[in-house]
Parts: structure tokens; C-alpha cells; sequence
């Protein structure tokens, strides 16, 4: 643990260690952007939206009472999507994806030896590999969140607007009620998107910039990626939640 812990910071110190020209980060970047973030717009679009549209089915179901006003629902979806299920459970989900083919990428290039022909033309592999990939992760994945929620409220209020179980506009009452902790909310839930986007992109490609063996062990490092990143996300979403709510 303390080797591999050893490694890692070594991993991010020379992530920044001379580096190369501007412009090869910036088409780096550009390219990571659209690598982490667009390609992962969809799949986190349609999760999101059957995600919402499940959860007013839940809440209308077990709050059904004639004490309950009808805008509790969407006040309800506004708590769970905000806090937790579209900045944790869509980042968990990044992690399955987005995790596994930085480690499988970075893995089959180490495989190939083309890791070590970087090194040969005096080029910070880390840096060039690595670095591009925790920034555009930085920059896309809140819009990515933000992508969510929309497309979370939007699954809901089909639903209300599809099945009459309950009025759309008492809907979107609940969604508005209470709206000046709404920044607050979006501020949290951006804030741990960021700190879970760092910790997708630096472990997986950690154990994909040092894999070692063949293609085999291309398999165990993208699952070791998904699992390791999948559990600090889980454990600084435990502490920044007290840090940042309690």
C-alpha cells in the first residue's frame, strides 16, 4: 500500500514536470474532452431520466396521502437529484466507463512499449498522457452533472405529464419551492463532482500508466481501476458531506 501510495504521488507530481509545448496539451485536451465527457453525454442522459422518472413513481407511491401537499414529489426528486443520485450515482457510473478505458488505454500502451518510446524521445509521458485527461475530466464532468439533472428533472415531470399521478405543475412547484437552497445544493453537488472526477482519472490511470505483464493483466488493471476508484468515490462522498452539510 505505501509503495503503490509512493507511486500514485510521484504519478502526479511529474504531471506537471516538464512540460511539453502549449499547444500538444491543448489538442490533448480537446481530444480528453470529448473522450471522457461528449462520448458519455447519452448513456448518463437516458440513466438519468428513467432515473427520475423511477423515483416520482417511488415518492407518489409512498407519500400518497390527503395530509401531503402534491408539491412534496417534486421538492423530493429536487433533495435526491441534487445531493446524491446525480453527482454520486453518475459519477460511479463514469467510473464503470470512463474508468476502465483510461486503464485499458493506458495499460495497452504500456503492453506495446509505446509508453517507453515517449520516455526514449525525452517526452513526460505522464504528463502528456495523464495530465490532459484529469483536466478535461475536471472541466467536462460538472456539465456532465449538469446534463443530469436536467435530463433527471425532465424523466420526472414526463412521467407526472404521461400517468396523471400527479399535476405537472405541482411538479414543477416542488422542483421551484425553497429555491434559495437551490445554489447551495447545485454548489455541493458540483464541488464533489470534482473532487470524484480527480479521483476517477488519477486512479485509473495509475493502475493503467503502471501495469505490468500482457494483455492479461490490461483486464485485471481496468477492473482494479473501476473498483479502487468506485470506493474513494464512496469515501469522500461520505466526508465531504460532513464537511460541507452537517
Amino acid at each position: 500500500m505505501i509503495k503503490n501510495l509512493g507511486k500514485y504521488m510521484f504519478m502526479l507530481y511529474h504531471i506537471f514536470f516538464k512540460p511539453e509545448k502549449f499547444s500538444v496539451y491543448w489538442r490533448r485536451f480537446l481530444d480528453e474532452v470529448i473522450q471522457l465527457g461528449v462520448k458519455s453525454l447519452f448513456i448518463v442522459s437516458l440513466m438519468s431520466a428513467f432515473m427520475g422518472a423511477v423515483l416520482v413513481i417511488q415518492t407518489a407511491t409512498a407519500i400518497e396521502s390527503a395530509w401531503i401537499p402534491d408539491y412534496t414529489v417534486g421538492f423530493t426528486i429536487k433533495q435526491s437529484m441534487l445531493l446524491e443520485f446525480c453527482p454520486t450515482i453518475i459519477s460511479l457510473i463514469l467510473a464503470g466507463k470512463v474508468g476502465s478505458n483510461i486503464a485499458s488505454e493506458l495499460g495497452t500502451m504500456r503492453v506495446t512499449e509505446q509508453i517507453d518510446a515517449l520516455e526514449v524521445m525525452g517526452v513526460n509521458s505522464i504528463g502528456y498522457l495523464v495530465g490532459p485527461k484529469i483536466l478535461a475530466a475536471l472541466f467536462i464532468f460538472p456539465i456532465v452533472i449538469m446534463y443530469s439533472m436536467f435530463f433527471g428533472f425532465f424523466g420526472g415531470g414526463l412521467v407526472c405529464y404521461s400517468t396523471e399521478i400527479i399535476p405537472v405543475e405541482q411538479y414543477i412547484l416542488g422542483i421551484r419551492s425553497f429555491s434559495e437552497d437551490n445554489f447551495v445544493f447545485i454548489r455541493y453537488a458540483l464541488t464533489k463532482t470534482i473532487v470524484f472526477a480527480f479521483i476517477i482519472t488519477s486512479i485509473s490511470s495509475f493502475y493503467g500508466y503502471y501495469l505490468k505483464g500482457g494483455a492479461l493483466e490490461v483486464g485485471k488493471a481496468s477492473t482494479n481501476a473501476v473498483v479502487y476508484s468506485s470506493i474513494f468515490i464512496l469515501f469522500a462522498n461520505y466526508i465531504l458531506t460532513q464537511l460541507m452539510l452537517i
